[in-house]
């Protein structure tokens, strides 16, 4: 376990804004769906080297939703909130600490965005930053880390999250383990609680459990 990694590379911005933003070139009927912010390629990767080094990226990978577009109940008629998932941004800064950069860092990714969206700092009316530190502190995710352990080649299928836990058991009888630490890793599926209990009923059928 000492050499499990799991440290984490993602936060959150939350934003309540005055109005719907306008992407430049994209029609508004659009925005229901997934933003994507991440070009290319070598876009994606300059974005995880800044996390390499201890730095949050200036050009973020983006994953965007306005989720008062398909739910008008989330906010007062007319105005919307918009969930940013960033990456990269290390659990660990190589200068300072989350508590003293946060607002640094959601007014580096705000200003990219808004290379995108143009007038959205003039939509906001307040805003949440959830950092890696955020992450750990209020909801218990070791080094902030989202799917509970890098989902790498040596630890993802039978190697999630360890050789001989990668069954759902673990060596304490009736431990069991299920969620984003187990195959096939995070994301809201639903398939390592229900490949837990599939162990748990065939242990207990072959009185194990």
């Amino acid at each position: 376990m000492q050499n499990y990694r799991a440290n984490g590379t993602v936060a959150k911005i939350n934003l309540a804004l005055d109005g719907l933003p306008n992407f430049a070139g994209v029609d508004q009927s659009k925005l229901t769906g997934r933003i994507h912010v991440g070009p290319e390629i070598d876009y994606l990767e300059r974005a995880f080297d800044a996390s390499k080094y201890g730095e949050f990226s200036t050009e973020p990978y983006l994953d965007i939703a306005i989720p008062t577009l398909t739910d008008s109940s989330l906010a007062p008629s007319g105005k919307h909130v918009m969930s940013i998932h960033v990456q990269f941004a290390p659990y660990k800064l190589r200068e300072g600490d989350w508590n003293s950069r946060g607002q640094e860092f959601a007014d580096t990714v705000i200003n990219h965005l808004s290379s995108f969206a143009p007038g959205l700092k003039d939509l906001i009316v307040s805003g949440q930053v959830i950092t890696p530190f955020d992450l750990e502190q209020t909801y218990g995710l070791s080094k902030g880390h989202i799917h509970h352990g890098e989902q790498a080649l040596d630890q993802f299928f039978t190697f999630r999250p360890l050789i001989g836990f990668a069954q759902y058991r673990t060596p304490l009888k009736r431990l069991y383990l299920c969620g984003a630490g187990t195959h096939p890793g995070g994301g809201i599926t639903g398939i390592p609680g229900m490949n837990a209990a599939r162990e748990i009923i065939k242990d207990l059928k072959s009185g194990k459990g």
